[in-house]
């Protein structure tokens, strides 16, 4: 603990503002990542017509998709040959009056005044020229500040002249409460009306106009004062002029609560052990509310926060579960108001917070989320604060149909690998098992979902095969074998090197043992290309039919017995273990005999096994089975009801994921490679997803539903 606090020093340092460059530098970051990982999928594009031996018409679509999707990569790479935001005549105008230190009746920034000059709108305005019918008060604001910085300097007398005549002919907007008002505009605009006056600027006003904009800013002026309030003047401090207190305008002020936030969230889940500290100030709701963005009840800061306070890595960490508690029941709270529907700029804040909260991170897979961003993008790259600003070249509709080129890619690859699964099944008789659950569909999703790049083909068809055996091999010690026949496949396991075929007490056995072997032996043997050693000798240790022996013992185990065991009874080990060689990184056999890998794999285990308790409990109870809640029930004395013993378990649950995150997340003396690592923490978010609702494979409308958006329905968007 000594040594992470003096990792974090320096990072307590910090600034909330100075968490990370600025969204468009963090923009940069993600883009550059997107296009690495385009550029993994168009290099990859070989192992497209490669995989599962797929057809010549699948060959040529993809071919079809891929020259699409490299046009559309080429054209984003050289959008960011120059990054160019929108110019912003509101901000330039301010710049523009500041007068020059050595000469104070000339302007510190003449460019800017040149810069007016030269950009005024045909229709006398500055601002956008294709501006939307509802964004008519921004141009007036706009307009109006241009004009003052003109009169300033005694310059552009045409320019002002035209501007002047807009803002008359458009004056209606000013107190129109169909149009969008940029933050602070009753405080702004009239200040400046006040400002024209000063500079004896002719604006043909009514006086009974004037006055009704002065009083609605002494009434805004005058609200309750709040902490938040302090904050929100300040911003707009440029409307209040003489009436203001320069003195107490703190740098910290104007701190971005929001970008902080998603910093803090990103440097973490990049394995850099950045401190919560900062975040100390949001612990509590009515700190956000005397905040500028809680004064302006900003849901999208209210949003990053929730989001930010899910990265919880250590048990001390207060601050984050406050922070989650507080967030959580905002959002609920706003979402059911419907306030948040308020702001035409907000129409897929609800979409967004809905999902925010029906999935958090622990059980957010991969694909779904990005189906659920490409649906939810805005094309619409333009944002309100003070006034209008949008960015030329991030945020357009390229991004989205890379986006849907990308994963409808990806998903053509996957159709054809689960129609190879399907012809495996029948290959190894599987589907003979009449006992069996044949659900290689829910298996093949569950890695699809996650490890979705086209070049971890091998690892998925490693996961979704061994998944397959393992429901088959459960089902077979639950229901559908004899006490022979069980003790015939442990034998024929554990001797292993067993001719196919012989000495099987049952065809059910010689099916089973058979498909084990071979599947085992055809993923060991792959291992020789991707790690230069054939691991079978490891796959085969550390398959879970070692542990079986023990699945019929009547003995009634200890609370503390249970959860040492509860990991090796879910048999995560066959559907890891072989998978972690297919994802990149070569593993020695240190590395994968590590304690550390087996710790990460024994965490999700128990996670795995008592989620499953936890939707299991009632049929298992019927059964006459034991698990952890009818345990911590039994072993209370009649003292703890089932909701009780669940809400306890819950515990468990959540402490155990936690320790999983802060390994996978650990950087610092790990030896596993973070890929390995991040396909533990991806199991361990399909078990959170698949025991969420029901006992795992039960079919549901909301699993049914996640099966088709990965696995089936391409994306189609307009655009």
């Amino acid at each position: 603990m000594q040594k992470r606090q003096e990792q974090q020093k320096p990072m307590q340092k910090w600034k909330m503002a100075t968490y990370a460059n600025n969204v468009y530098s963090c923009g940069q970051w993600t883009v550059d990542m997107a296009l690495s990982r385009s550029h993994n999928l168009i290099s990859s594009s070989s192992l497209i017509s490669g995989t599962a031996n797929h057809g010549s018409k699948f060959g040529t679509e993809a071919k079809t998709n891929n020259l699409c999707f490299q046009r559309t990569k080429e054209r984003i790479e050289k959008m960011f040959d120059k990054i160019e935001l929108s110019f912003s005549p509101y901000d330039t105008a301010w710049v523009a009056m500041v007068p020059s230190l050595e000469l104070p009746q000339a302007p510190c920034f003449p460019q800017c005044i040149n810069w007016l000059l030269d950009n005024q709108v045909n229709d006398g305005s500055w601002g956008l020229h294709n501006r939307p019918s509802w964004l008519v008060k921004d141009a007036v604001l706009c307009t109006l500040a241009c004009v003052l910085a003109l009169k300033r300097w005694g310059i552009g007398e045409e320019q002002m002249n035209k501007g002047i005549q807009f803002i008359m002919s458009n004056f209606a907007s000013v107190t129109d409460e169909k149009q969008q008002t940029p933050i602070g505009f009753d405080i702004i605009f009239p200040g400046m009306i006040e400002c024209a006056q000063d500079l004896n600027l002719n604006l043909p006003l009514r006086s009974s106009d004037i006055n009704a904009m002065l009083e609605r800013r002494h009434l805004e002026l005058n609200r309750n004062y709040t902490a938040g309030r302090k904050e929100y003047l300040a911003y707009v401090s440029e409307g209040i002029g003489k009436l203001q207190d320069w003195e107490m305008g703190e740098e910290e002020i104007f701190l971005d609560l929001t970008t902080c936030a998603m910093a803090f969230r990103l440097l973490r889940l990049n394995g850099y052990d950045v401190s919560s500290d900062p975040l100390t100030q949001f612990a509590e709701d009515n700190q956000f509310c005397n905040s500028l963005k809680g004064y302006l009840k900003d849901i999208s800061a209210v949003l990053e926060l929730y989001r930010a306070s899910q990265i919880t890595i250590y048990p001390d960490e207060s601050v984050l579960e406050k922070q989650q508690f507080w967030t959580s029941h905002f959002l609920k709270q706003e979402l059911s108001s419907g306030s948040i529907h308020s702001n035409r700029f907000s129409e897929n804040d609800s979409s967004q917070v809905e999902d925010a909260l029906k999935f958090p991170y622990h059980v957010n897979l991969e694909r779904l989320a990005h189906r659920r961003n490409i649906n939810l993008y805005n094309v619409d790259n333009m944002r309100i604060l003070k006034t209008s600003y949008c960015s030329l070249n991030i945020g357009n509709e390229y991004f989205q149909k890379l986006a849907v080129d990308d994963f409808n890619i990806c998903q053509s690859m996957h159709i054809e690998e689960l129609k190879h699964l399907e012809r495996w099944v029948v290959e190894k008789r599987l589907d003979k098992l009449k006992f069996a659950r044949q659900k290689q569909t829910y298996c093949y999703f569950s890695v699809a979902a996650t490890l979705f790049s086209p070049e971890l083909s091998d690892a998925r068809m490693s996961w979704a095969k061994n998944a397959v055996l393992t429901t088959i091999v459960d089902d077979f010690y639950d229901l559908g074998g004899s006490e022979e026949e069980l003790l015939n496949l442990i034998d024929l396991l554990e001797r292993w090197d067993v001719e196919e075929g012989k000495n099987c007490c049952s065809e059910q056995v010689e099916i089973i043992f058979s498909a084990l072997r071979s599947t085992i032996c055809e993923f060991g043997d792959k291992t020789l290309t991707w790690q230069g050693r054939n691991a079978t000798s490891h796959i085969v240790e550390t398959s879970m039919f070692k542990e079986t022996k023990c699945l019929r013992n009547k003995s009634v185990p200890t609370l503390d017995e249970y959860m040492e065991n509860a990991y090796a009874s879910f048999a995560l080990g066959p559907i890891i273990f072989p998978a972690v060689y297919f994802v990149g990184p070569k593993l020695s056999e240190e590395v994968v005999r590590d304690p550390e890998f087996h710790n990460l794999y024994k965490l999700v285990s128990t996670c795995g096994r008592l989620l499953n308790d936890i939707q299991g409990f009632k049929r298992e109870s019927k059964e006459g089975k034991l698990n952890s809640v009818s345990l911590q029930m039994t072993y209370s004395d009649g003292n703890m009801t089932e909701v009780e013993a669940i809400e306890k378990i819950k515990v468990v649950i959540k402490s155990t994921r936690r320790e999983l995150l802060r390994l996978v997340l650990k950087e610092e003396g790990s030896i596993v490679p973070r890929a390995c690592k991040d396909l533990i923490w991806k199991m361990s978010k399909v078990l959170h997803l698949f025991y969420m609702n029901t006992d795992g494979f039960s079919s549901n409308v909301e699993m049914v539903k996640a099966v088709s958006e990965v696995v089936y329905e391409p994306i189609s968007v307009n655009m």
